[in-house]
């Protein structure tokens, strides 16, 4: 098993050959795909409970979702101020409300963000990986970011399902502000903050090594735009041991924030996807649309190459470049995403509560699918 690598580079280079055609770009969202799931609940941010393997667990045909979630409040971007982790059932398009997924008070943040969670079927037991935002009981909102895990058991009573007997979050790793900087401070908004989050589980299917990959800010650059993706290597049985290494990407020069990494294995070949907005490249280079990038290797440590050269695989239609974020890649090649600004018809972004309310879907958008080939990858027809 390789101990150390060099991280890969997202480059400007590469994003300057960028092509989006009809193959890369995501369908529009209408009317008809925007019906909310859970009515006067904003959803977003959004994960499968995942066996072992990185295939999503099914209970009778059921699958288990995290969501992060907050009231309908009448500014939309305050939601990011309330995320609480959200258990919702889902089978093709039902949904059940499970309600929050960890008790009042048990996350060490004030905000609950993204993650991933494995489930054990002989033990009925659930593992969280989160990122705790700012701390419990904070008087001054913090855009703090911590990983942390914690598990619970699993039961359904009456068709729902529900997590008890939580043990106690341990933080999973720190920044160690040699590589990633460590993330505080009480000013920022969503696209230009920071990150140490996102903590997304991963095993190698041919060793059985767990990672943990997340979204990082590199410590020792000298950019505004210093995002990477980090990686965490497990040393212990119970998922209960990490460590720290490199990051295998970055994009330092390029992008703010390389969100939600995931990775696939493949026909022997890894890859490893994220999330990202066109306002968060540099705003003196190239830049591409709101979608999903992505690059490809021979080992979890890489090196890796980017996707159809650029790293582009799905973006946002040119006709509705700001309608979906946030994607999930599920072991089936499935993408799960939630619908952001839809409908706008060309019109730019207005800065007001009530125009972003009216526009805003806060809902899981319509799956679609990826296709893999090699170093291609491409968004399949329906």
């Amino acid at each position: 098993m390789p101990v150390s690598h060099s991280p890969s580079h997202w480059t400007r280079s590469q994003i300057a050959t960028l092509v989006c055609d009809a193959q890369h770009e995501i369908p529009v969202i209408t009317k008809s795909d925007v019906a909310p799931a859970l009515p006067g609940i904003d959803l977003w941010d959004l994960w499968p409970v995942q066996l072992i393997d990185g295939s999503t667990a099914k209970f009778d045909g059921w699958a288990l979702w995290h969501v992060l979630s907050a009231p309908a409040l009448p500014d939309p971007e305050e939601r990011h101020h309330l995320a609480r982790i959200r258990l919702v059932m889902q089978r093709g398009n039902e949904y059940r409300d499970c309600g929050d997924l960890m008790p009042d008070g048990h996350s060490p943040g004030s905000r609950e963000w993204a993650g991933s969670a494995l489930y054990d079927p002989a033990t009925n037991k659930m593992t969280l990986f989160f990122t705790a935002s700012g701390r419990r009981g904070e008087a001054q909102r913090t855009f703090e970011q911590r990983l942390f895990q914690t598990s619970g058991q699993l039961s359904f009573t009456d068709g729902i399902a529900r997590v008890e007997n939580w043990t106690v979050p341990v933080e999973s790793v720190a920044a160690d502000c040699v590589h990633y900087m460590r993330v505080g401070g009480t000013e920022g908004v969503p696209g230009f903050i920071k990150g140490f989050r996102d903590p997304a589980h991963f095993r190698d299917p041919l060793d059985g090594q767990d990672y943990l990959l997340f979204t990082g800010s590199l410590k020792q650059s000298t950019n505004d735009w210093n995002g990477a993706i980090g990686i965490i290597r497990g040393d212990g049985a119970d998922h209960d041991r990490w460590t720290l290494l490199p990051p295998l990407i970055t994009a330092d020069g390029l992008n703010n924030e390389l969100e939600r990494p995931i990775m696939i294995h493949r026909d022997g070949l890894y890859y490893l996807f994220w999330s990202t907005q066109r306002k968060v490249f540099a705003p003196d280079g190239p830049n591409g649309p709101t979608g999903i990038y992505g690059m490809v290797a021979s080992s979890v440590l890489g090196p890796y190459a980017p996707l159809n050269g650029s790293g582009l695989v799905a973006a946002c239609p040119a006709a509705e470049p700001f309608q979906c974020y946030s994607w999930w890649v599920d072991n089936d090649l499935n993408v799960w995403g939630f619908i952001d600004l839809w409908g706008l018809n060309g019109q730019p972004i207005k800065d007001d509560p009530a125009f972003r309310r009216a526009h805003f879907g806060g809902t899981p958008a319509p799956v679609f699918r990826l296709v893999l080939d090699g170093a291609s990858a491409w968004v399949q027809e329906k």
